[in-house]
């Protein structure tokens, strides 16, 4: 095989590799777009948090982080 016979395969090869980012960069923008149609958090509406405190009564069974349950102790 000559020198320019492999260079023309080097070339076909980087063409379809070309080719195929290009189908694949497609591919993922459709699935984006998709994802964002369904997922009703990619939308960008303003989600607004109270300001007002949480009920504690959520919280009486919770762990503080690092410290475990008050009134448990670690084995």
């Amino acid at each position: 095989m000559s020198l320019h016979d492999e260079l023309t395969d080097v070339q076909h090869c980087l063409d379809d590799l070309v080719r195929t980012v290009a189908r694949l960069e497609r591919s993922i923008a459709r699935l984006r777009e998709t994802d964002r149609a369904t997922d009703p958090l990619a939308r960008d509406d303003v989600i607004t948090i109270a300001e007002a405190p949480y009920d504690s009564s959520l919280w009486t069974d919770a762990d503080d982080e690092g410290l475990g349950v008050p009134g448990r102790h670690a084995p």
